[in-house]
């Protein structure tokens, strides 16, 4: 039995290496050596013209490799015939800017070098220069991969965390991932951009409880200031706030900093900064933005390896959006 085991464990091990050795940073240098220099161009041009462009395609990063595996499911619509990834209710507040932006690339490569480049390498590429141009570290890629052939509204529930999750739940669910405590946390850190939707934390705001209006984990003035932006969150439900009060616009460890001093939008954030498995790493982070940005980069190089199709697992789409086979 033991030997068996210890067979089987070799070839799974085997496999899993394979595969991503299979994926390397030169990928497309022969096939595509513009590859890089187009994802450049057009993210620049993109995020300097939608300064929201960041934030939005790194949250559709996360949705899309949380789900099937990073395989740029994400970004199929829907038809007749499926209800897709992008059309569930967590999704529905995905920012346009991040499917924009992924288009214009693919656009740009299916001009130069047509049939070569899939949707799922250019959402990775994409993401890593976004983020190294707003202020955060430029972390190593590797290409290779496909995209894949499902994309279902069903398969999204309880693979991505809500705001209103527990600690204990959000960290089973990156577990199942194969993502650590530490991991978790240096991931959340992408908060540090972005904003969030009122409804998200208006449980926090509102009637918290018998005692308290609000959450008393919050700064008294930011709960205040809070109460007061999203008063009419139910008539208007795009109300939202940035994530990092402090310094919204720029990749940093404010983020840490603010959950440190109640500045916390979320619960789901706040909460970090009190729990013993994860207040020790609050401030570390919180104390060194140099060490966050390290686990950072070898978290999201993590991240994007996990459930990569290969070879005929996969296929090179012509569109982002389609499969290149509609299968009724």
């Amino acid at each position: 039995m033991a030997f068996h085991s210890l067979l089987l464990f070799s070839l799974i091990f085997s496999f899993l290496t394979q595969t991503h050795s299979r994926l390397t940073p030169n990928y497309y240098d022969k096939t595509c050596p513009d590859f890089e220099k187009i994802v450049r161009q057009v993210v620049t041009d993109k995020q300097l013209a939608s300064p929201t462009t960041a934030a939005a395609t790194l949250r559709l990063f996360f949705h899309d490799c949380m789900v099937e595996g990073c395989d740029a499911s994400i970004l199929i619509a829907s038809n007749s015939f499926n209800k897709a990834e992008r059309d569930s209710d967590i999704n529905l507040s995905l920012a346009g800017d991040g499917f924009d932006v992924i288009t214009r690339i693919k656009t740009n490569l299916e001009l130069t070098c047509p049939g070569i480049v899939s949707c799922a390498d250019i959402l990775v590429a994409a993401t890593r220069n976004l983020i190294n141009m707003v202020g955060g570290p430029y972390y190593p890629v590797r290409f290779g991969r496909k995209d894949g052939f499902v994309s279902r509204a069903e398969a999204v529930e309880g693979n991505l965390a809500r705001a209103n999750m527990s600690l204990s739940q959000i960290i089973n669910l990156f577990a199942g991932r194969r993502l650590n405590v530490q991991e978790m946390v240096a991931l959340a850190g992408s908060h540090t951009i972005g904003f969030s939707h009122c409804k998200e934390f208006s449980n926090r705001l509102f009637k918290f409880s018998p005692t308290s209006e609000y959450d008393p984990s919050y700064n008294p003035q930011f709960a205040e200031g809070l109460r007061k932006l999203c008063a009419n969150y139910t008539q208007d439900p795009q109300m939202s706030a940035f994530n990092d009060v402090m310094t919204p616009g720029k990749f940093d460890n404010m983020y840490f900093r603010n959950l440190q001093r109640g500045l916390g939008l979320l619960p789901s954030d706040q909460a970090m900064a009190v729990d013993r498995r994860t207040r020790p790493l609050v401030d570390l982070y919180a104390a060194n933005q140099t060490r966050w940005f390290d686990d950072f980069s070898r978290a999201m190089e993590k991240v994007s390896l996990y459930n990569v199709k290969m070879g005929r697992k996969g296929e090179v789409r012509r569109r982002c959006d389609a499969f290149n086979n509609l299968k009724t």
